[in-house]
C-alpha cells in the first residue's frame, strides 16, 4: 500500500473508530469507492493504536484514577478507581477469549465480506436505536456491577463482526443496561483500550518483522494521522451525547448500511 492509501485509511479510521457507526463499514466503502483492495485485518489493527493514542489522552482523569487504584489495591484498600479497573478487566475476558479461539483457528478473515459489513451496519444501527429507544439513562460508571461489566464484555464479542462496530455495540449494551447515554459511551472508550492493544501489539509485532523498513514507517505515520483525527471526533461526539441521543448514529447506519448493500448485491 503506498502512503497516500494508508493515510485515507488513517482518517477515515481514526474519525469513525470511536463512533457508533463501524469503522469497518466505512473502510469496505472507501476502499470500494477508490478500487483498493482490501489493505487487511494486519494495517486495521495497526492504525487501531493510533486512535488508541486519543483514547489515552481524552481519558487520562480515568486513566489516572485507576492506576493509582490499581497501587492502593496492592495495599489493600478499595477506592473508585481500583473498582473500574476491575470491571475493565472482568468486560475484557470474553473478547480474550473468543479472539484467541479465532486465532488459533486461523478463522480471523472468517466474517471480512461487503455482505457481512452491510448487515451488520444495519441491523446492529437498529439494535442501537431500540436500546437507545427503550433503555433507562439511570446508571453512571460508578453504578457497574461485575455482572454488568461481564454482559457488556459479552456483547462486545460480536464486533468480531465487521460492520458491529465494537463502539456501537458495547453503547448499546450500556443503554440496555440503563446507563446514561454519555456514561455508557465513556465506558465505551475505556473498553477499547485493552482490546487494541491487544490485536494492535500483535498487528505491529508483524509488520515489525515482515521486514519491510519503508511499510513500517509509512504505518507509523499513519498511526499519527488516526490519532490527530479520532481525538477531536471524540470530543465531538462525548459533547453531543450529553446534550442528544444515538438518533443521529442510527440514521447514518442505516443509510450507510443501505449503501454497502447496494455496493454489495451490484445495484450501483
Amino acid at each position: 500500500m503506498t502512503l497516500l492509501q494508508l493515510i485515507i485509511i488513517a482518517i477515515v479510521q481514526g474519525i469513525t473508530e470511536f463512533l457508533p457507526i463501524s469503522s469497518s463499514g466505512h473502510l469496505y466503502l472507501t476502499s470500494n469507492l477508490l478500487g483498493w483492495p482490501d489493505q487487511g485485518v494486519m494495517v486495521d489493527a495497526a492504525v487501531h493504536l493510533g486512535t488508541l493514542a486519543a483514547v489515552l489522552i481524552y481519558c487520562w482523569r480515568d486513566i489516572g484514577r485507576m492506576i493509582s487504584g490499581f497501587f492502593m489495591a496492592l495495599r489493600g484498600r478499595s477506592t473508585p478507581g481500583g473498582k473500574l479497573l476491575l470491571m475493565l478487566c472482568i468486560a475484557t475476558v470474553p473478547l480474550v477469549l473468543a479472539g484467541a479461539t479465532l486465532v488459533y483457528l486461523d478463522a480471523t478473515d472468517i466474517f471480512r465480506s461487503i455482505e457481512v459489513v452491510a448487515w451488520a451496519t444495519l441491523g446492529f444501527g437498529l439494535l442501537l436505536w431500540f436500546a437507545d429507544m427503550y433503555g433507562m439513562t439511570l446508571r453512571r460508571i460508578e453504578h457497574l456491577t461485575a455482572g454488568s461489566a461481564l454482559a457488556i464484555g459479552c456483547f462486545q464479542v460480536l464486533a468480531l463482526i465487521p460492520g458491529t462496530s465494537r463502539s456501537g455495540i458495547t453503547m448499546t449494551a450500556g443503554r440496555l443496561l440503563g446507563f446514561e447515554r454519555a456514561e455508557a459511551a465513556r465506558f465505551s472508550l475505556l473498553l477499547s483500550i485493552p482490546a487494541i492493544l491487544a490485536s494492535g501489539g500483535h498487528a505491529m509485532k508483524e509488520i515489525a518483522e515482515s521486514g519491510n523498513a519503508t511499510f513500517t514507517a509509512n504505518v507509523g505515520i499513519a498511526m499519527a494521522v488516526a490519532c490527530l483525527t479520532a481525538l477531536p471526533a471524540i470530543a465531538l461526539m462525548m459533547a453531543w451525547l450529553r446534550r442528544s441521543g444515538y438518533g443521529i448514529f442510527v440514521i447514518y447506519r442505516v443509510i450507510l448500511g443501505v449503501g454497502l448493500l447496494a455496493v454489495a448485491y451490484g445495484f450501483v
